[in-house]
């Protein structure tokens, strides 16, 4: 039980995310209106995709300074985590510019740089199956891991900052500050931030042991 406390609080996060964040009262904001509930899923699920992809490269260099399958596997399911949390960050996000902006793409900085971003990670996944020995592959994907999180980043936070953008916080556009990020919605949107990060960390340790076992039994068949 002292060992599993974080998943017990995992699923206490989620649940209030979801309960309070679908049943509390919100602030009537123009435009925005009820949609201003997707901040509790849309962001987290993107700052819980940075988060992920980090410890992803943190195996990645700790594989290329000492190799071993574990760092390999950690690395590689980390960012396939990463990437689903991207990919239902986009949707998400497709959702509520539809309702806000009028429609699901309009060319944003921000949705431009998120795309491009996750195309450089599926290449990540391809570049993987592409190599049938394992530590040739372990190598080359943990050297290529290491510069699609240093292409993500400016996609995410610096390109949009540089020009116009609709998203909050981008192109002189403000971004958690009174008007809609209050304290009210801060009381949920950062245990959700948590929450989705949280999950996402669970869903890597499973997928992780999942693996090495699978590796553990081929190894002696």
């Amino acid at each position: 039980m002292k060992k599993n406390w974080w998943k017990i609080l995992t699923v206490l996060l989620l649940v209030f995310t979801v309960a309070v964040g679908m049943l509390s009262e919100v602030p009537r904001l123009a435009i925005l209106n009820e949609t201003i509930r997707n901040l509790y899923f849309h962001v987290p699920m993107w700052f819980g995709m940075i988060l992920i992809l980090l410890v992803s490269v943190v195996y990645s260099i700790k594989y290329l300074r000492k190799p071993s399958i574990k760092n390999d596997v950690i690395a590689h399911e980390a960012a396939k985590v990463g990437i689903l949390f991207g990919v239902l960050g986009i949707v998400t996000g497709m959702e509520w510019a539809k309702f806000t902006w009028g429609e699901y793409w309009s060319n944003d900085p921000k949705q431009n740089g998120a795309a491009i971003g996750l195309l450089i990670y599926f290449a990540y996944l391809v570049l993987r199956s592409s190599f049938a020995e394992q530590q040739q592959r372990a190598r080359i994907s943990a050297v290529y891991n290491i510069f699609a999180f240093a292409a993500l980043i400016p996609l995410l936070f610096i390109l949009p900052r540089l020009t116009d953008s609709l998203h909050p916080g981008n192109g002189g556009n403000p971004g958690f500050n009174a008007y809609d990020l209050d304290s009210s919605l801060r009381m949920v949107f950062y245990p959700a931030v948590l929450g989705w990060t949280l999950l996402g960390v669970w869903i890597i340790n499973v997928k992780s042991r999942l693996e090495l076992l699978r590796q553990r039994i081929y190894e002696n068949v």
